[in-house]
Parts: structure tokens; C-alpha cells; sequence
């Protein structure tokens, strides 16, 4: 009989959003803008690139560390049901995911813009491709090019190596290099989906109270098939 495993936050959801966790490899430049306070000092910034390459976990981070700080923010992203409104008290607005916005989103998220700025209400955007190329609304695209923009790149192998190794280490768990070189070879050098395989191994260990090792990972994969 199989065990049921306790429930664990779900990759991107966990402790590990952080400006700390983040392993920021070629994106130094974003990442010290973000935590050095320069959101506060531009009323947009904004992040583009691949998935995986971090804006949402880089977002989240700054998210955090407005909690922390004591103030409050504002979170709104394609899935987010209308009406979007915004809150006064907030100190930051973020925006995620801005390219899968659509025209009842980007009319909303226009107008968030445009009290953000009544209000001296930053602004923090992500998106998979630069402002310019955008599919939005022009008023909304133009906008979001007004401050900052950092390209994002993807994390070289080595980088995505220690990420995975953090990431169970921060699980409690022993990733061999073995296993390592199984999920580089078996699957998308993107270190989101990577991490998505790795919370399943997890899950899937635990539920058969064995050692994360190739025959586990092989046998997951023929009962639970491929992503």
C-alpha cells in the first residue's frame, strides 16, 4: 500500500521565493535592481524572457519583500477574475504573465496603471517577450516601456545543477549525480520543468517510501508517464 504524502508546497510556492534562493547567473543586474529598491524609484519596471528563466519567482521575491518590509502589494495576472481594482494603501503593483492578457485584462490592467501613477504606486511587469512586441493594446504596451526593462536568460547548466541541488537540499532530500545527469538528458534544459520533475520525484518517493535513485525516477515515469 502506497503512502500518501504530506502535502508540500508546490514549486514557486514555497519559502524558496526569495531574492536570496534566487540564483541569478547571467540576470545580476536584474536582481540587484530589484532588491536594491529600484522599483521604488522608477513607476515601471519590467522583465521579459523565456519560461523558466525567473520573472515570476522574481517577482514573488519582491512580493516578499514588501510583506516584510511591513507594506502591502498588489498581485494581478491573467488568471485573476475581474474586477481588478486597486487598493490605495498599496506600495507596489505586479503584473504577471502580461503577454496572456486579454482585452478585458489589458482594459483593467490600463486602468490599474493609470491610478498606480495618480497615486505614486509602482509598478512591476513580466512578460515572455520585450514591450514593443507585446499583443496589447498600444496605450498599455507603450506604457509598460516607460522604465526599466531587463531581458532575462536562461541559467547555464552548471547554474541549473546547483538550483536543482538547492531545491532538494531545501526538501530534505538526496539528488546523486546520476539522477542529476538522468533529468539534464531526459528532459527540457529549462529549469522550470525541471523543478516540476523534481516535485514529482519527491511526491512519488515519499508515496513509495523509497530513495529518489534512476530505477525510482524510470519507474515513475512508466506509472505516471511523461510531462
Amino acid at each position: 500500500m502506497k503512502q500518501l504524502p504530506l502535502a508540500i508546497g508546490a514549486i514557486g510556492d514555497g519559502p524558496e521565493q526569495s531574492f536570496a534562493s534566487y540564483l541569478a547567473g547571467p540576470n545580476a543586474a536584474a536582481l540587484a535592481h530589484l532588491q536594491g529598491g529600484g522599483v521604488q524609484r522608477a513607476p515601471v519596471n519590467y522583465l521579459w524572457g523565456a519560461s523558466g528563466a525567473g520573472k515570476t519567482h522574481l517577482l514573488h521575491a519582491l512580493a516578499r519583500q514588501t510583506r516584510a518590509q511591513g507594506r502591502r502589494s498588489g498581485w494581478f495576472e491573467p488568471a485573476a477574475p475581474l474586477p481588478w481594482t486597486l487598493d490605495e494603501a498599496w506600495s507596489l503593483l505586479l503584473i504577471d504573465d502580461c503577454q496572456a492578457l486579454d482585452e478585458a485584462r489589458q482594459h483593467a490592467a490600463f486602468a490599474l496603471f493609470v491610478d498606480a501613477a495618480t497615486h505614486g504606486i509602482p509598478l512591476a511587469a513580466a512578460g515572455r517577450v520585450p514591450p514593443v512586441d507585446l499583443p496589447l493594446r498600444e496605450d498599455l504596451r507603450t506604457r509598460l516601456g516607460w522604465g526599466p526593462v531587463f531581458a532575462l536568460q536562461p541559467l547555464a547548466e552548471a547554474e541549473m545543477r546547483a538550483a536543482l541541488r538547492r531545491e532538494a537540499d531545501r526538501r530534505g532530500v538526496f539528488l546523486s549525480d546520476e539522477v542529476m545527469d538522468y533529468l539534464l538528458t531526459r528532459f527540457e534544459r529549462n529549469l522550470k520543468p525541471l523543478m516540476a520533475q523534481l516535485d514529482r520525484l519527491d511526491r512519488f518517493s515519499l508515496a513509495n517510501k523509497r530513495a529518489i535513485t534512476v530505477p525510482m525516477l524510470k519507474l515513475m515515469l512508466a506509472e505516471e508517464g511523461a510531462p
